[in-house]
């Protein structure tokens, strides 16, 4: 008898096991195979910075410049950079100021700011679009014509050096002069002045005129023949407006388009914890585990290894290698990072830094992303939505992208002046691209 319940209550025992093994509630979680796809997609810019020049210092609305007066503009710009511009010689059909098409390099071989006068790197360009005519006299130029773009189309329709086919062209020194300031350590105010007097432009009539500049644009870049190419027709995005009829407005908005910060992903680390995020603690100053090395330089290793001892930590990883890739490095747009883990309960976070900057990352908030709900069901799709950019407060803040002490152009890792500060969400004087427009996260739960 005591054989038999002995028996009965072991099958009964076995039978309750069976009945808990397929339980799908969260407490009895089968493991689950996650895989997590990291993409940068931010655009590619050509350009850091770009504007239009319009309106005379001193005045509130646009309008040429005539004697003594001058247009002026700001921008922050990188080691390597280079300005370029371009304004209208008014008493022309086509004829335009602007450096050689390699732009003026803004910084010298010591990274010093190359800065004074510069108006022997300007010259007088011939856009090819339109028949020349005696400067101050042709009837199909700015001041006499009926309309816009009325002169009759070039027979040499390449840039070139101006010619003084008429005897009368001024040098440039006489009508512009070109200076640059420094405004910071990467800030620079550029001024453009017309110099020229009544006497400047001498025509066959027996008159004199000064010589107008009409509104134009400017464009910061690193390679050559941003706004046109010596010998080579204009590739009409607007620079033709601007050599006939002094209007920057199209040229203006293309280069508007093309112009941005281009975001760079660096390595990372990512967990699967029970507990709030390990990676960092909102409000905190960083506790020395190595988000430090990660938000400044692109460094997981201190960090994971830190998570790595953990006691809510089931597991963890770096992710380093972008995708289709046999080494380590960034993730540039268009490339991606991929890495899979297993799972039965609990969060995932992960961390990555955002290159263009000094200390910021990318995050979920400091409790995770919950890899299942309260049915059982794993996560699954874009969870881009779910990620913010911190700041460690490990270093100070400087413009995104043209910071001296940003991973891309300081000599070496940890050179940026410290600021002691908490992690945080980012809020700085800064702008900065929404995520969407950085970085696409999914997640597969299989």
């Amino acid at each position: 008898m005591k054989q038999k319940i002995l028996t009965l209550v072991m099958l009964l025992l076995l039978a309750a096991g069976c009945e808990n093994n397929n339980s799908t509630s969260p407490n009895n979680q089968e493991i689950t195979m996650f895989q997590v796809n990291i993409e940068n997609v931010a655009p590619v810019y050509a350009y850091t910075a770009s504007d239009v020049f319009n309106t005379p210092v001193g005045t509130s609305s646009p309008a040429p410049i005539g004697p003594g007066e001058a247009y002026e503009f700001n921008f922050s710009a990188a080691p390597g950079s280079r300005l370029s511009f371009a304004t209208m010689f008014v008493h022309s059909n086509d004829l335009f100021f602007a450096p050689a098409q390699s732009g003026i390099e803004l910084y010298d071989s010591m990274g010093n700011q190359n800065i004074g006068d510069v108006t022997s790197q300007i010259n007088l360009w011939d856009a090819g679009t339109e028949v020349n005519q005696e400067p101050g006299i042709g009837v199909d130029q700015a001041p006499r014509q009926s309309g816009p773009n009325n002169g009759a189309s070039d027979s040499n329709m390449n840039v070139r050096l101006a010619m003084d086919t008429y005897g009368n062209l001024p040098s440039v020194h006489e009508v512009i002069q070109v200076t640059i300031q420094s405004t910071s350590q990467t800030g620079f105010r550029v001024r453009i002045e017309n110099v020229s007097d009544m006497l400047t432009l001498q025509t066959s009539d027996g008159s004199s005129h000064s010589v107008p500049l009409a509104p134009g644009v400017w464009v910061i870049h690193g390679m050559d023949n941003p706004l046109f190419t010596s010998g080579m027709p204009l590739s009409d995005e607007g620079l033709e407006a601007i050599a006939e009829d002094g209007n920057p407005s199209l040229l203006g908005d293309v280069l508007e388009n093309e112009t941005g910060i281009t975001q760079i992903i660096a390595p990372g680390v990512w967990a699967n914890h029970t507990n709030d995020n390990p990676l960092f603690v909102d409000g905190m100053l960083d506790n020395g585990d190595g988000l430090e090395a990660l938000a400044e330089d692109g460094s997981p290793d201190a960090l994971n290894s830190s998570v790595m001892s953990m006691m809510d930590v089931l597991s963890n990883g770096i992710f380093n290698t972008p995708t289709g890739n046999s080494n380590p490095g960034p993730v540039l747009p268009g490339g991606s990072y991929s890495f899979e883990f297993e799972a039965a309960d609990g969060y995932l976070s992960f961390a990555t830094m955002l290159v263009q900057s000094n200390d910021l990352f990318l995050s979920p908030n400091t409790m995770g992303i919950q890899l299942f709900n309260n049915s059982g069901t794993a996560i699954n799709g874009d969870i881009t939505h779910l990620l913010s950019i911190w700041d460690a407060g490990t270093e100070v803040n400087e413009e995104p992208g043209i910071g001296l002490y940003q991973a891309p152009r300081q000599s070496g890792p940890d050179m940026g002046l410290d600021e002691n500060g908490n992690v945080r969400l980012v809020n700085d004087m800064f702008n900065y691209p929404d995520l969407s427009n950085i970085i696409r996260v999914t997640i597969s739960g299989m």
